[in-house]
């Protein structure tokens, strides 16, 4: 097991040293894309026989919900690809210049990162889209997808592969790790130090957990995506009611989807039963405080401790009032996993002061936690949402992809 991952490093080591034209960057996606296209019964069969085994396997719903891929997420897979495609170039890009007195000429030019490691679960249009932001970025990629997606994960890679072989470049520039051995993921993160220079987890608590225990290479991630969407006082009802609806429950499974709604303790009366009703009818499971469960007039299990800081990745909500929008970001900064938290208000004065205060990567005012999306940023795909307090933050897509070094010219200039 040494051996074949110290291939795979050097294979991706020496793959990164290669340095690609802009041109034939977007030569090679838009082969992917053509691939894609032509291949799509057989990567259809190919995630059917993951689903199948996943079900099988008896993985959560909300698991196996990532893993599908239909007509309608393929065709999401092409747009993402497009759109990177359209994206400039990260690479040799001049960030800043400047003359110093002493004639020095400094220059913060872009670079790639170098080989990057993605270790992730369930959703294969991690695959292509990650596959992309490296290879355009510059960077070679090492993937190593669960096995509840191997299929689906290992025919994307394989196309990938076919089209930089025909455009004469490294086909090493995207390896994927086949195997169905967990070990590999404790040798990737403990044994290649020398080969990859970041690590990047996308999958649930357990797997980054694990990541952040073992790696001995730094880290761009989330541990999980906590995210709160506070109604204040001064909200319209009518917003509240289709942010929360569209936060809560356009897709349960993404990391971007509301878990806890905080609201004003003044406004528990009147808005808990509009908002939190249309969220029951539509097969969401509510727990709420002892102020929400007084008001509310439908169905209500009793909030646990545990309740807020659980991400329930399903048709399961928690519901809390707090006594202002000060409360709210003291209960946001306790439980939270400053992934991404939204205040629906109109004070502006208000909105300001949360969007300022809570320690959130992506902090929104009267908008749905939903859009916690590189795409939706206009960043094209991304490899994840960084919560760490460092750069990269928040979504992780494109020109979060490289490095920098300084170029300094002179004419002969020595240091006294």
């Amino acid at each position: 097991m040494n051996k074949y991952i110290n291939v795979i490093g050097r294979n991706a080591k020496k793959a990164s040293l290669e340095k690609i034209n802009r041109k034939l960057k977007n030569r090679v996606l838009k082969r992917y894309l053509l691939l894609i296209n032509k291949e799509k019964n057989s990567i259809l069969r190919a995630n059917k026989k993951d689903v199948n085994f996943a079900k099988r396997k008896g993985l959560k719903s909300n698991l196996i919900d990532r893993l599908i891929l239909d007509e309608k997420k393929l065709e999401d897979i092409r747009k993402s690809l497009a759109k990177i495609i359209k994206l400039k170039d990260p690479v040799d890009n001049v960030l800043e210049k400047w003359v110093r007195p002493n004639g020095l000429h400094i220059s913060k030019v872009t670079i790639p990162i170098g080989v990057v490691g993605v270790i992730y679960e369930s959703r294969p249009n991690v695959t292509s889209d990650v596959a992309s932001l490296c290879f355009k970025s510059g960077n070679a990629v090492i993937l190593k997808g669960g096995s509840e997606a191997l299929n689906t994960n290992k025919i994307l890679a394989k196309l990938f592969r076919r089209s930089l072989k025909v455009s004469k470049i490294d086909e090493n520039f995207i390896q994927f790790i086949d195997t169905k051995n967990r070990k590999i993921v404790d040798l990737m993160l403990s044994k290649m130090e020398n080969y990859i220079d970041v690590i990047i987890p996308r999958g649930g608590k357990n797997l980054i957990k694990r990541v952040q225990k073992l790696s001995n290479i730094p880290i761009v991630g989330h541990l999980e995506g906590l995210c709160h969407t506070y109604i204040d006082k001064d909200a319209n009802i009518k917003m509240a009611k289709d942010i929360i609806y569209n936060a809560k429950l356009r897709n349960t499974s993404i990391c971007g989807a509301t878990e806890t709604i905080l609201i004003h303790e003044k406004i528990v009366k009147k808005f808990c039963n509009p908002i939190l009703k249309k969220l029951e009818k539509n097969g969401c499971k509510i727990y709420g405080d002892a102020l929400v469960r007084k008001y509310y007039k439908g169905n209500m299990t009793t909030a646990k401790e545990k309740d807020w800081s659980t991400e329930y990745l399903a048709s399961i909500v928690s519901v809390k009032s707090v006594k202002d929008y000060k409360g709210a970001i003291k209960h946001i900064n306790k439980y939270g996993t400053m992934h991404t938290d939204s205040i629906i208000s109109n004070n502006k004065k208000t909105a300001k002061y949360f969007l300022k205060n809570v320690k959130s990567a992506i902090a929104m005012h009267n908008t749905s936690t939903q859009f916690a999306d590189g795409g939706e940023f206009g960043v094209g795909g991304e490899v994840g949402i960084s919560t760490n307090t460092m750069p990269p933050r928040g979504p992780v897509g494109l020109k979060q992809m490289v490095s920098y070094k300084y170029e300094i010219v002179s004419n002969g200039k020595t240091r006294k």
